[in-house]
């Protein structure tokens, strides 16, 4: 064993996996940790790289495991001493500092997800309540790790772009830690694992529902679909024995295809700058109105990939398409308005909505006949949606595209590029429903006008969009349904815009 600190009290052996405390010049095993989830990540021990200027080095690892899966936090060695964990948070990473005390705390029951509280002198939000465990440990740590003993998790995120993180264990103790999110690309890392960049080749295993052949690109990747039989695999929990699945039961197996493929790679700016971006993976939503006299609204969520930053969102909806990225911190909301990085947006929206159909892979556990509640905000083009599911809350953040710019970044075909185009109009925010009652008035003018219409036409009113999105598709049933229904009142999305899942860490 080789200590990189002389302040480490404890190391986990990478051959034998025993705990050794070290006591002066001696080494004691006082137990054995279990085997490492290989997670692929392109982090490993022995990795060095750069944080706000300052040297660290990688040299510890914990691992985590909850309902939907597992984290790892590593464990990062500053040259002057400090010690910082690097950990993966929704497909993307933030650097943690422990801090030296707990503040004052408000009672257990106040931590509810969502929930605004005060603490250490910030305004934070509630992002996530999670009942996990530690399962394993690697090489060098600040302490003793306590494996199998359960510890609530609580992170909250704040305005400033902070991510804090309590952490109850047994017996009453509680750390706490503040981070930052941290670009891979900026931490000028050196030292990964030469067999993965993010992207894996063989990592491959049995669909176990038709037993074709899946192989998992993303070390990320919390849930993949089959290409063949089209059912949803959960690998959250390791890749080994009989893996949970679950078939979808939807009419886009028998003609609905993604407009943009999955695998094409873009160049797009989506607020960090111009980069190349890889759908992975792809999302058919439709919004659950509580009345049933209400329109169901459908949209697709392109999920992309850049390996310098991780994961974004394109959204395809009926106001047109925009673009979204899972925020670290979390905007300040008072009323009918939430703040963030100096632009005021209005509340515009608020619906449910749950996944009808996937494809690829993804860094969340996707679950059956799960529900979203989505709260849209807006300023000009730009856009922030709050979304909750179960016991965690996501922001994202994003702006409106241009059809034609989408086009040209996947380089689509000509006879491609027709499909991508929306009618996109500014987007408006409600102030004080004015803007639900506008979206009434005109869903109301244009569905006479469309009567009207049909009175005097033999025509299929829906036959443009059957040809130009073919009868399989979302559009073109969605047209059928308001035929039937002239009378019906406009609710759920306005354009559907969604950030996506994800699960935590």
């Amino acid at each position: 064993m080789e200590f990189a600190s002389a302040a480490s009290p404890v190391a986990v052996c990478g051959f034998c996996r025993s705990t050794l405390a070290r006591e002066g010049d001696a080494l004691r095993r006082i137990g054995v940790s279990a085997e490492l989830f290989d997670d692929h990540s392109p982090l490993q021990v022995g990795a060095s790289g750069r944080w706000q200027g300052l040297p660290f080095t990688i040299v510890g690892r914990l691992q985590l495991g909850y309902a939907q899966g597992r984290w790892s936090e590593w464990h990062a060695l500053f040259d002057n001493g400090r010690s910082g964990w690097l950990a993966e948070d929704n497909g993307r990473y933030v650097m943690a500092f422990a801090q030296p005390g707990v503040p004052a705390l408000p009672a257990r029951e106040l931590f509810v997800p969502g929930a605004a509280l005060a603490l250490d002198g910030r305004d934070w939000r509630v992002a996530s309540v999670v009942a996990a465990r530690l399962e394993a440990a690697q090489g060098e740590l600040p302490s003793v790790p306590r494996l199998g003993e359960p510890v609530q998790v609580i992170e909250l995120r704040s305005p400033s772009e902070e991510v804090g993180s309590l952490e109850f264990g047994p017996e009453g103790s509680v750390s706490w830690s503040i981070g930052r999110a941290a670009v891979l690309a900026e931490l000028a890392l050196s030292g990964l694992r030469e067999d993965s960049e993010k992207t894996l080749g063989g990592r491959a295993l049995a669909c176990p529902s038709c037993g074709n052949s899946l192989e998992i690109r993303l070390d990320s990747t919390r849930s993949i679909v089959c290409g063949q039989c089209h059912a949803v695999v959960d690998v959250s929990q390791g890749v080994g024995g009989d893996l949970a699945h679950f078939e979808q039961q939807n009419g886009a197996a028998e003609g609905g295809a993604p407009r943009i493929p999955l695998g094409a790679t873009g160049r797009l700016d989506l607020g960090e700058g111009p980069r190349d971006w890889q759908v992975v993976g792809y999302v058919e939503r439709c919004t659950q109105p509580q009345d049933p006299e209400e329109d169901v609204y459908f949209w697709r969520e392109y999920l992309l990939y850049a390996r310098e930053v991780g994961f974004a969102f394109l959204v395809d909806a009926e106001d047109g398409w925009s673009w979204a990225v899972p925020l670290a911190g979390a905007p300040k909301v008072r009323g009918e308005q939430a703040q963030w990085k100096g632009r005021t947006y209005e509340r515009s929206d608020s619906y449910v909505s749950r996944v009808t159909w996937v494809l690829g892979e993804f860094y969340w556990r996707l679950e059956r006949g799960e529900r979203t509640h989505h709260i849209d905000y807006a300023t000009g083009s730009r856009r922030l949606n709050r979304e909750q599911s179960g016991q965690e809350v996501t922001w994202s953040e994003g702006g409106t595209l241009q059809a034609d710019a989408l086009a040209q970044a996947f380089a689509l075909p000509e006879a491609q590029r027709a499909a991508l185009a929306r009618e996109v109009s500014p987007f408006k925010a409600d102030t004080g429903g004015s803007s639900l009652l506008v979206r009434v008035a005109v869903g109301f003018v244009v569905v006479v006008f469309v009567v009207l219409w049909l009175l005097d036409s033999s025509r299929d009113e829906c036959d443009g969009v059957r040809q130009t999105f073919g009868a399989a598709s979302l559009e073109y049933q969605q047209c059928r349904e308001r035929g039937r229904y002239a009378h019906s009142s406009s609710g759920g999305s306005y354009g559907g815009w969604s950030g996506g899942g994800g699960g935590h860490k």
